[in-house]
């Protein structure tokens, strides 16, 4: 099979190139079941957390609503605080999710085909007004729900090191440095973002956390 028109394009950065024989093919895939709404629960959750730590309190909070479901924007407006906070969020946290549960009732979140049609930086604008969502859970969104293929999620830690990890340095790169170095990466950054998640996983996997 040859490789995507991503690889290919990627690979013309000798680091890259060697970042990708070495973590073999990207399987980077869109989460397409998920609404907007949930998709945002979903990153509120996971922010500054393990993915283990954010699904435990995540099925603690499906759990409230019986089925093991999300449960609909004006069932989460209608459960208090407390109860969030009692599934393990923080009390900004069980705010940030009444906010998303409002803004979607108010149409500030819209449906999954509406966001299809902005560019990336017209939906950071807009979900960026929701309490609790700053620009790193929007690019998440970006990549992981709408499979939009050119975003660099600079901030991210794991990223970051990723990139000190492939490339080098004693230090982590600044997010403005990140961003200038991977204009090389355009048009497909998320691609190259997932490359530089997996070098921090080889990174452990050989050596430990460093």
């Amino acid at each position: 099979m040859s490789p995507s028109p991503a690889i290919r394009y990627l690979s013309r950065d000798p680091v890259m190139r060697d970042l990708i024989r070495a973590a073999g093919p990207c399987t980077l895939k869109a989460r397409r079941g998920f609404s907007p709404y949930e998709s945002l629960l979903n990153s509120v959750a996971h922010q500054q957390l393990t993915a283990k730590a954010a699904a435990t309190i995540l099925s603690r909070f499906r759990t409230l609503y019986g089925d093991g479901r999300f449960p609909e924007p004006t069932e989460l407006l209608a459960t208090p605080l407390e109860a969030l906070r009692g599934a393990g969020f923080s009390r900004a946290k069980a705010a940030s999710l009444h906010d998303i549960a409002a803004r979607t009732l108010d149409g500030t979140i819209p449906a999954r085909r509406f966001l299809a049609r902005l560019p990336d930086e017209a939906i950071v604008e807009r979900l960026t007004s929701v309490r609790g969502v700053g620009r790193w859970t929007v690019e998440m969104f970006l990549i992981f729900t709408l499979a939009r293929p050119d975003v660099l999620p600079v901030e991210d830690y794991g990223v970051r090191r990723g990139f000190r990890c492939a490339y080098g340095g004693a230090e982590l790169p600044q997010p403005r440095e990140l961003a200038g170095f991977g204009e090389r990466w355009a048009p497909y950054r998320s691609t190259a973002a997932w490359y530089l998640w997996r070098a921090v996983d080889m990174h452990e996997a050989a050596f430990g956390r460093a």
